[in-house]
């Protein structure tokens, strides 16, 4: 990739960004630039992508996928703020997300989360030490029914307790 000459709150870039996507996801991105009139529609794809190969989503790449897909920075920096989905810090390997909406907040979403502070010693929005769990509030996991509930990775867990919690916290090691 040539250096990029993106411009972002720093004034223009002018050297190559260090962290890059794999000649495969570059690959993958041209194919998808051609299925659609304009590069915005890959957005999405882009930096999930990126998320992928790098576990979060640093500006720098924020600023790497709009300079790839030529539009501008303010754009990716918008879906990447919107969507929970995208992780703008490090997080560690199995991402704890808790429901605390309404319906999960009227089953105790509370106690779960307080639970599960305790049990790995962090708060929410940390990291453990060893790298393995973040813990995180989630605004609604679409599971009113079932609260209160969690997501880790691509899993939902319902009607939790403690107990379930823990279960699944040591099925995670």
């Amino acid at each position: 990739m040539p250096p990029c000459r993106c411009t972002h709150s720093k004034g223009p870039m002018s050297e190559t960004h260090a962290a890059r996507l794999s000649e495969e996801n570059l690959r993958r991105i041209e194919e998808l630039k051609k299925r659609y009139p304009h590069p915005q529609a890959v957005v999405l794809e882009a930096l999930w992508m990126w998320q992928g190969e790098h576990g979060w989503i640093s500006e720098d790449g924020m600023r790497y996928i709009a300079h790839l897909l030529g539009i501008p920075d303010h754009h990716v920096f918008g879906v990447v703020s919107f969507y929970s989905m995208f992780n703008r810090q490090p997080v560690g390997r199995h991402k704890l997300e808790v429901c605390t909406n309404v319906s999960c907040m009227l089953r105790n979403s509370e106690k779960i989360l307080k639970h599960i502070e305790q049990r790995l010693a962090i708060k929410v929005g940390e990291t453990t030490s060893d790298r393995r769990f973040t813990l995180v509030e989630a605004e609604c996991l679409g599971s009113c029914g079932t609260a209160p509930a969690m997501q880790v990775g691509d899993r939902y867990y319902e009607n939790l307790d403690p107990q379930k919690v823990d279960a699944i916290l040591e099925g995670l090691k």
